[in-house]
Parts: structure tokens; sequence; C-alpha cells
């Protein structure tokens, strides 16, 4: 049972949102344009917030659905075999959202799915966390300086103001800070660099 679940996560995660927005509205996969990945952020920077819009609230919802899967176990709800499944669940949306078998493997960088996610398992840290992003993202116009200072405060934030005290969600809180630095090493040169894409999420691509 919980393998079948983990393997429909996946295929929950797998869904490539951008691409099949972008090839069935606009006749552009968005793989082949600005930092080629297959997430909200490049949608909003090639397409506009009318596709971008769309991608980002989907991408959320993929890892929030696959998490919800594990209610249909007859787990305790709050156990560790619950929250190991929920976490399992979350982690199979996530491959599925960075290796899509929909979209030959090429997938996003799964900050939305992430999202959605930790919004499941941890409401009350993701709404801090989206705090902390919104901050950086308002101050820097840096979508991706803003997820990594989000996912770098997660941790933080469920052990020092939360004060979580769960092994098994303090490393997954840890294990989602170092994902989005290892998923943004290109962005991270290009930061140093000073070469990194600003954004209007406001503003449309036409405008």
């Amino acid at each position: 049972m919980e393998f079948i679940l983990i393997l429909i996560a996946y295929f929950l995660g797998s869904i490539p949102t951008a691409v099949w927005i972008g090839k069935y509205f606009y006749q552009i996969d968005v793989r082949e344009f600005g930092s080629g990945n297959a997430g909200a952020t490049n949608t909003f920077r090639v397409l506009g917030k009318k596709a971008g819009i769309p991608v980002l609230l989907i991408d959320i919802i993929k890892g929030t659905l696959a998490v919800a899967l594990v209610y249909l176990t007859s787990f305790e709800r709050g156990s560790n075999d619950f929250i190991s499944l929920q976490l399992g669940l979350g982690v199979a949306a996530l491959l599925g959202h960075i290796f899509p078998v929909f979209a030959g493997f090429r997938g996003g960088k799964g900050v939305a799915t992430i999202l959605g996610i930790v919004i499941c398992v941890l409401p009350i840290a993701s709404a801090l966390g989206l705090i902390i992003f919104l901050i950086v993202l308002l101050s820097s116009r840096i979508v991706s300086l803003s997820s990594m200072m989000a996912g770098i405060s997660f941790p933080m934030l469920l052990i020092f103001v939360l004060k979580e005290q769960n092994p098994i969600l303090i490393s997954f809180s840890i294990a989602v800070g170092v994902l989005l630095i290892i998923t943004h090493r290109k962005n991270i040169k290009r930061l140093l660099n000073k070469q990194e894409n600003k954004i209007n999420l406001f503003k449309s691509k036409n405008a």
C-alpha cells in the first residue's frame, strides 16, 4: 500500500505544469528559454504572469496532494509512521517534479512543490519561511536568492522559533535547506558574478 502511494506521489509530482501549459497555450517549451528550468519562476520570466500564476499554484498543489495521500492509510495521525510516510510521499513528489517521467526527466528546481509539501507537513514553519521569502524577494527581486534564504531559514525557524524536537522533522527541514542550495548551484555562481536575473512577478510579459 505504501509503495503504491509513493508511486502515485511521484506521478503527481511528474506533472510538468510549465511544459504542458507552455506548449499547449503558447507553443513554447519554457525549458528552451530563460534559465532552462520547467518551473514557475522561468514561466513568469518567459511567458508572463498569465502562465506563471497557474503553474505556481498547480506546482504547490502537487506537493500538497502528494503528502495528503497519507490519509488513505490507517496510520495514527502524528505518529512517527504517519510523519515518515508523509515525508516519503513529499520526497517522491519532489523527485517527480525535478525528474518528471512525463517530460523526459527534465523538470524544475522544486521550490513551489517543496512549499506545497511543507504547507501540509509543517504549516506554521512554512508560513514563516514564506514571509522570509517575500521579504527577500521584495527587497532584491531575485527569486533564487529568496528561495535559498527561505530554505536556509527553514530548519532554524523550526528548531529555534517553534522548538520542534521530532528528529524526523528536523532532519527533513535540514534536507530541504540543503536541497535548495544544491538545486540552485548555477544561480549561486550567477549571484557571485552579479549576473542573476531579477524579476517582477506583478508585471505581465507584455507590459
